[in-house]
């Protein structure tokens, strides 16, 4: 990968136990604090990382992360292209942003449905196809509005010449609100795309097995119900889920996801839970330790204090590490030992996390109207792992 000029930052790496954090995600809408962006043909470049200074030796050995992109707009997923060691990110607003050594550009994306940016919804959840390096294809998840209604779609995009085009819808019509959006797409180990949607504000829809909000939805990669689905003819993989963030396999191939917890009083309790094909997981009848006949409880949850997890990743001791918005960390839970630690901060909100090669990325997300921006932000970082 080409070589990019590090910035200087103080080295924040800690192994402390989950503590005290701050009140959770709030559910009011929030606006972006970025200007909308009017979708061109062209693409556009975004501003080079600062080469003004070089760091001392020193200096080197102290940092704790490497900036490798800056000034995105409120990003949401880190997605690679191994084949070609480039890196894209969806931004909210509508756009992809190319970053390929120290060359950022902005690209256009072009749907049927117009992007519905506001509050937590948008341009979300973004996945290259695992034959992207021929086809040029991907896969979002999007926020739009139809009939005065706020919803959701799956869609398969297409890289043409700098830009990104729609190629046809996988799904759509999935209940959307201002907040609870859920968003994120992974493909697991059976080579079937999975999906998470949020209660869309209507907590009573994540008990409705007809409804498609509050659940893991489970597809072929050309949008079809797999045969084997636990439900005959559904989507839903699991259910009872509030807003549903971060999905990941460990080596023998057991999901688990991120979740965010109530707001208000009682707030907190965020979980990481391990899915069952078929599970409810309460949402709204319990949180936390509650416990209900037919409901599965967390692995983990935060008690009364909230991280508002976000993209999650894994490695190859089967540590979960989450990026979080609330709690402005990057956590390591470990499913053996039940040990959360923050390892680390001082860079404001995050909003997804990847392992590549042994080393951490880190998206922060202080663009989106809840944090305190920097004039760089929101930037892609390479972290120093963790001890």
């Amino acid at each position: 990968m080409v070589t990019v000029k590090k910035r200087i930052a103080a080295m924040m790496m800690t192994t402390l136990c989950l503590g005290m954090l701050v009140a959770c995600e709030p559910n009011e809408t929030s606006s972006t604090n970025t200007k909308v962006n009017e979708a061109t043909d062209k693409p556009e470049k975004t501003m080079a990382i600062d080469e003004s200074t070089e760091p001392s030796e020193q200096e080197e050995q102290d940092e704790a992360y490497t900036v490798l992109a800056k000034e995105l707009r409120v990003p949401w997923v880190i997605a690679f292209d191994e084949d070609m060691d480039i890196f894209y990110i969806s931004e909210r607003e509508g756009n992809i942003v190319k970053v390929d050594g120290d060359a950022t550009t902005r690209q256009a994306v072009h749907l049927l449905k117009s992007v519905h940016d506001r509050g937590e919804g948008g341009f979300l959840g973004f996945l290259l196809a695992p034959d992207f390096a021929q086809s040029r294809e991907a896969y979002a998840y999007h926020t739009y509005e139809e009939n005065g209604r706020v919803m959701n779609r799956v869609v398969l995009i297409k890289q043409n010449d700098g830009q990104w085009d729609e190629v046809r819808a996988l799904l759509e019509g999935i209940p959307g609100a201002a907040n609870h959006d859920g968003g994120r797409l992974a493909i697991g180990p059976d080579k079937l795309l999975y999906v998470t949607t949020g209660d869309a504000q209507q907590p009573e829809l994540a008990q409705d097995r007809n409804s498609l909000a509050g659940k893991i939805l489970r597809m072929t990669l050309d949008g079809k119900v797999p045969a084997d689905n636990p439900f005959s003819g559904s989507y839903v993989y699991s259910y009872g889920h509030r807003n549903p963030q971060g999905l990941v396999w460990n080596s023998e191939g057991v999901l688990f996801n991120t979740e965010h917890g109530p707001s208000g009083d009682p707030g907190g309790h965020d979980e990481i839970n391990k899915i069952a094909a078929g599970g409810n997981y309460g949402w709204p009848a319990i949180y936390g330790s509650a416990a209900q006949e037919g409901m599965i409880t967390p692995i983990y949850h935060t008690g009364e204090d909230a991280i508002a997890p976000s993209g999650a990743t894994i490695d190859e001791n089967n540590r979960i590490w989450i990026a979080a918005l609330v709690g402005e960390a990057l956590y390591r839970y470990d499913p053996a030992s039940k040990n959360m630690e923050r390892v680390f901060e001082g860079e404001g909100r995050l909003r997804d996390v990847k392992i590549k090669d042994g080393r951490i990325y880190v998206i922060t997300n202080n663009t989106d109207g809840r944090g305190n921006p920097s004039p760089s932000d929101d930037r892609l970082l390479i972290v120093k792992q963790a001890k």
